[in-house]
């Protein structure tokens, strides 16, 4: 059994729903054919029935049955008379003892059944029941009690019961030919089911071979922008499947394309500061193999470009490597955050960075989900880009309500036609470039925003200056803790 299990599992899918539509149909026609077939057995049998009840009526009946008891008792001979020539007829006693009636086909074994019948006498019913003849041919016989037949010697007086039977031959013939015509017309359906099953499962599966065909040739080339047709009506299962993949595929190779972008985009702005780095070390070792050092002023000023240039390539690496971490990653982390604690953090890293500045906070308690460290790094980016373009002695204004912080300061602001780039990966604005970064830091501050639920935006403040807004969803107080 397990081996054909086994077997039926390696068959294709279209093969074993070919198999599984045939044996239903098999089922289903096995269970209507012996159905029809014991319908129609009933219906010939009770045919067969109405005629022995029917040759009960017959004229003389009962004085051909007594005639041939006397005939059985004083050992004379048989007239056939005028009684039917097709039906089985005698009378039996109680011992089992038959008197075949002269116009019978044969005699009927008598049996148990016949003997209990006569023993009840008067008082019992016709019994109707499937027999054989003295020569072993099927009959259908019929046993009336209610005779009695008397010893003309003795006088004894011994119950008795009329037996009539009829042959089954043409009967069974007519369930034999039933049952083989059944058993053709079986056999084609099943046929016909299979054939039926295996164009059905081509016609239904052949989306899953254009679904199987696309996979592998994604798997073959890597060519992310194939795409399998599918009805815009369609709602079935393959239809989803497909759209499914057609998704897959796009947002595959819209991830490649951001990464060959982002790939493309860090190794053209780690080529600036490393080329710089690399200029500078090299005029440290050439004034020390030539024995000719440079002026300590010029070498404290290369040393500290130096030190600068690597706190820019750290930075760099550090903001590449939070775009790179996957949403599982960042999934692990999320809680319950005070918002109003992260930008208190925040504002104290950003008054060591511009201890030159006025920082003014209005902060009310808010507290979102989110990942602790990812959200400081956000307001961070925001409160060091209104530090970066704020004029010495400037002004930042800060304040959480409800859910809500603004970050403003008086700096020259964003043209127009920056604003929709400010958080593009690697853009800078002219007027930026000239200052330390990376073009990574508001791109990092939307996708963490972004995560938590919310939103965050930048444009022109009224008056001068550029107003940075970010919107989270929570809640004024902490939830409770689950247990």
């Amino acid at each position: 059994m397990n081996k054909l299990v086994r077997r039926y599992r390696a068959l294709p899918i279209r093969a074993r729903l070919a198999i599984l539509v045939a044996a239903a149909v098999a089922f289903a026609v096995a269970a209507v054919s012996m159905t029809c077939w014991f319908i129609v057995e009933r219906k010939l049998y009770d045919q067969v029935d109405n005629d022995l009840q029917k040759s009960l009526n017959m004229p003389r009946l009962q004085q051909q049955a007594t005639t041939a008891v006397n005939n059985c008792t004083q050992h004379t001979t048989n007239d056939p008379g005028d009684g039917p020539r097709n039906i089985y007829a005698e009378v039996v006693t109680e011992a089992g003892k038959p008197c075949v009636l002269p116009y019978s086909l044969g005699t009927v074994k008598v049996t148990d059944a016949d003997k209990d019948l006569i023993k009840k006498g008067a008082h019992g019913r016709g019994l109707f029941r499937n027999g054989t003849d003295s020569n072993g041919n099927d009959i259908r016989a019929l046993a009336l009690p209610g005779f009695t037949i008397a010893d003309p010697n003795t006088g004894t007086v011994t119950d008795a019961a009329l037996l009539i039977a009829l042959p089954l031959k043409n009967t069974q013939k007519t369930l034999n030919d039933l049952a083989l015509i059944l058993l053709l017309v079986s056999g084609i359906g099943v046929v016909g089911a299979g054939a039926a099953g295996l164009a059905v499962a081509r016609a239904g599966l052949r989306p899953v071979d254009k679904l199987t065909e696309a996979v592998e040739h994604v798997a073959r080339t890597e060519d992310l922008t194939i795409r399998i047709p599918v009805e815009d009506d369609s709602e079935d299962e393959v239809a989803r499947l497909s759209r499914s993949f057609n998704s897959m595929t796009a947002s595959l190779a819209s991830s490649r394309d951001l990464q060959q972008q982002l790939i493309a985009d860090a190794g053209h702005e780690l080529r600036t500061p490393l080329t710089s780095l690399r200029t500078n070390i090299e005029l440290l070792t050439r004034s020390e193999e030539t024995g000719r050092p440079l002026p300590p002023e010029d070498r404290k000023a290369l040393l500290a470009s130096v030190k600068a240039q690597m706190t820019e390539l750290a930075s760099l690496i550090g903001d590449l490597q939070e775009l790179s971490r996957s949403e599982g990653q960042r999934g692990e982390r999320v809680q319950v955050v005070s918002f109003q604690d992260t930008v208190e953090a925040a504002l104290r890293r950003a008054r060591l960075r511009g201890p030159e500045l006025t920082i003014t906070a209005d902060l009310e308690p808010w507290f979102v989900r989110a990942e602790p460290s990812a959200l400081e790094r956000a307001v961070v980016n925001i409160l060091d880009n209104a530090v970066k373009f704020s004029s010495e002695g400037g002004t930042i204004e800060v304040q959480l309500s409800e859910g809500v912080l603004t970050v403003r300061d008086h700096g020259p602001g964003i043209a127009e036609g920056e604003l929709p780039h400010v958080f593009d990966r690697f853009w800078r604005s002219p007027s930026a470039r000239a200052l330390p970064g990376s073009g990574l830091g508001l791109s990092i501050v939307a996708r963490t925003i972004q995560q938590a639920g919310g939103e965050v935006t930048l444009a022109r403040a009224e008056g001068g200056g550029t107003v940075a807004t970010v919107r989270l969803p929570g809640a004024p107080t902490a939830p409770p803790e689950t247990p």
